[in-house]
């Protein structure tokens, strides 16, 4: 499987709503706190990364486990 970088995700609040997900559950899922989840869904800048694990998690729902850095086109 190839995975392309995604330039835009949508508002994460919304998509961790839309799930049915509290913080906690939603932002760990990716290693993130949920505080610092909190910051994001308040406007903060999502890094790359970070945004990157939300699409792949939650949006495509692929597991973490099955990623590798052979996945994605340079």
């Amino acid at each position: 499987m190839k995975l392309k970088p995604f330039s835009q995700i949508e508002n994460p609040c919304d998509i961790r709503k839309k799930l049915g997900m509290n913080q906690t559950e939603f932002w760990n899922a990716v290693g993130v706190t949920q505080s610092g989840g909190s910051r994001y869904e308040s406007g903060r800048a999502i890094p790359n990364a970070v945004r990157e694990l939300v699409r792949i998690v939650h949006i495509e729902k692929i597991p973490l486990e099955q990623i590798t850095r052979k996945n994605f086109n340079k």
